[in-house]
């Protein structure tokens, strides 16, 4: 591997497929380099898996030490962001709140210990305690185990977050192309040449990054690269405004919960997305609204005050995440110039993703923090 270097610029274009958080903080980030971007989406941005993620900021519990460098790195850029926006109404760090299940499963002490071999901000709390530190929460619900409670965590809207990148990325020079459909990487002779829409809009570029969410994998394949896939279905609701005192994101066996802009939550649990909704054959999804019903009774028995919570939207749709639970990122070496981001925890790596692949996009120069991630494991 070439050593890392900042000052390299082999590339003059891009084209970025996708305008999630990958896709768009990668385009404003080659932008800043004076590289000529396109991103193509197939509508609006965010309108794939970053409209309707929890957007928990954090590197809690247990996961590999590369992983959790780069979760720390990705929080360290929200921080960043969020001296420069200290009154943003979707930026906060007001901590995190989780506990387990009552029974054999509960992994509370082995997580706490974990966190705190890891120098991570972590408290043990007993259910008594936790009103102490952050309010809202119902202790009751709490498991006698306790909880653990991440002061360093936050949560983030994305869309919003996308929103404010796009006005950079536009003063920048960047185009984003959001009315041609879905598009392709272009191969020929085999290098990655451009990216084409459905509508036959095509853009030339010197680089093409992937960054379609739970599309990647089929994406890629249709180039003949492959990427474990371990990506379920996620179901998000998002609450109509209350005025209630929680602030923390909680994490609980049956919901978790996060504060949103505008007095709203946001709330998701895998066991309402396999319930509750039944994939169509063409492809679009049926919702139970009687297990939607049930996430909010979750919902309202772990806030304080039994709050009555009412259902402004509701999101589905892929959940990005590897075969190995690993994030997918940088070039596939089999196709010069295609470079590639999928991951889960798109949000605590949105910042970071970009700026470290960006780096590697505009210099061909790998980064050291991404060795473990890179697409070649899988082939």
């Amino acid at each position: 591997m070439k050593a890392y270097s900042m000052t390299d610029n082999t590339i003059s274009s891009a084209v970025i497929i996708g305008a999630g958080i990958f896709g768009v903080s990668t385009g404003v980030q080659l932008a800043r380099r004076g590289i000529q971007v396109t991103i193509f989406n197939d509508g609006s941005p965010a309108n794939g898996a970053s409209g309707r993620s929890l957007s928990w900021l954090n590197s809690a519990r247990m996961r590999s030490e590369p992983y959790h460098r780069l979760r720390m790195a990705g929080i360290d850029r929200y921080r960043t962001l969020a001296a420069k926006h200290p009154d943003a109404s979707w930026l906060r760090f007001d901590g995190g709140l989780t506990w387990d299940a009552d029974n054999d499963r509960n992994e509370i002490d082995a997580a706490y210990r974990h966190e705190l071999s890891l120098a991570y901000d972590a408290l043990r709390l007993s259910p008594e305690k936790v009103a102490g530190l952050t309010p809202g929460v119902d202790a009751r619900a709490i498991t006698p185990q306790g909880a653990i409670f991440n002061p360093g965590e936050g949560w983030v809207d994305l869309p919003a977050l996308i929103g404010m990148l796009l006005e950079e990325f536009a003063a920048l020079g960047g185009v984003l192309v959001t009315d041609e459909g879905k598009a392709r990487v272009v191969i020929e002779s085999g290098r990655a040449v451009g990216a084409e829409t459905e509508k036959g809009h095509f853009r030339k570029a010197d680089a093409v990054v992937l960054a379609t969410g739970p599309a990647v994998p089929r994406m890629a394949a249709e180039s003949g690269q492959v990427i474990g896939d371990g990506t379920p279905i996620a179901l998000l609701v998002q609450t109509k405004p209350l005025a209630h005192p929680l602030r923390a994101v909680l994490n609980t066996p049956r919901v978790a919960i996060r504060p949103a802009p505008g007095g709203t939550f946001s709330l998701d649990a895998d066991w309402a997305a396999d319930e509750g909704v039944t994939v169509r054959e063409d492809g679009s999804y049926e919702i139970d609204d009687s297990v939607v019903a049930e996430l909010l009774a979750e919902a309202t028995k772990v806030m304080e005050g039994s709050p009555h919570l009412e259902v402004a939207s509701v999101g589905v749709g892929g959940k990005p995440i590897p075969g190995d639970g690993e994030p997918v990122i940088g070039a596939f070496k089999a196709i010069p110039g295609y470079y590639v981001a999928f991951s889960h925890s798109g949000a605590t790596l949105g910042l970071i993703v970009g700026e470290l692949l960006a780096c590697e996009v505009a210099t061909g120069i790998e980064h050291p923090m991404l060795a473990t991630f890179r697409p070649e494991r899988f082939a």
